[in-house]
């Protein structure tokens, strides 16, 4: 029964060329294994619609363009080399963006090559992996929770150096200077902090106490930032 289940479509000496019920077996599967990770991806993480969609699709496209070149290894090349341009024209995007347009890619050309089972068990394992580890928070610590990046406004006669340095204290754990420049033809100066709070719990009184030093200016307090770009 196994050997049946994951036993190639295409697995026949006789095999030829590929009917439209095998044709339509393949994408149908893929389409569905698109699906499910696309659902996959969406658990703990927001995503644009458009690449869910189309992380959706992925498989289906992928295992057309391998049942098409199914046997040639100069087009098989060829395609590889055109998803390598799609990929560097593209804006860059998160590990687990990246990561899952692989997952999409290889499910669709192990469903291209015609082996539906082993296509079906590759998508069911590494979704239910990926989301295990996330329900899990591999990766991640109970400081990068209270990680956040401080912005500051000040007025040009303020001294910057050491002016917020009590305030750090009291409410901070770590705090570095990331980066200081002017604004408003030179009249303001803006302060990038990294900062780690002691407790989460305090950043209004921390936002007020910098109030009182800078003038009442702009203050804004944010998560840590992940360079990235939306896909």
């Amino acid at each position: 029964m196994l050997e049946t289940l994951f036993k190639g479509i295409f697995d026949s000496a006789s095999q030829s060329t590929i009917s439209v019920t095998q044709f339509l077996l393949c994408v149908g599967v893929s389409l569905l294994i698109g699906i499910f990770l696309a659902l996959t991806y969406t658990y703990k993480c927001r995503g644009s619609k458009s690449f869910i969609v189309t992380l959706a699709i992925i498989p289906a496209i992928v295992c057309v363009i391998i049942m098409l070149v199914n046997g040639n290894i100069g087009a098989g090349v060829a395609v590889a080399g055109a998803f390598s341009l799609v990929r560097f024209r593209s804006a860059p995007g998160t590990a687990r963006e990246i990561g899952a347009l692989f997952l999409a890619m290889g499910t669709g050309l192990i469903a291209g090559m015609g082996y539906l089972g082993y296509a079906v068990l590759f998508a069911l394992v590494l979704g239910l992996v990926t989301m295990l580890y996330y329900r899990l928070k591999l990766g991640e610590s109970s400081k990068a929770a209270k990680e956040r990046i401080l912005r500051i406004t000040i007025p040009e006669s303020l001294d910057y150096t050491d002016v917020f340095d009590e305030i750090f204290e009291t409410y901070t754990s770590e705090h570095k200077v990331r980066q200081v420049k002017t604004t408003n033809m030179g009249s303001m100066f803006k302060l990038t902090y990294d900062v780690t709070l002691k407790n989460i719990e305090d950043e209004k009184k921390l936002i007020d106490d910098i109030r009182v030093r800078n003038g009442n200016l702009e203050v804004s307090l944010s998560l840590e930032e992940e360079n990235s770009y939306e896909l």
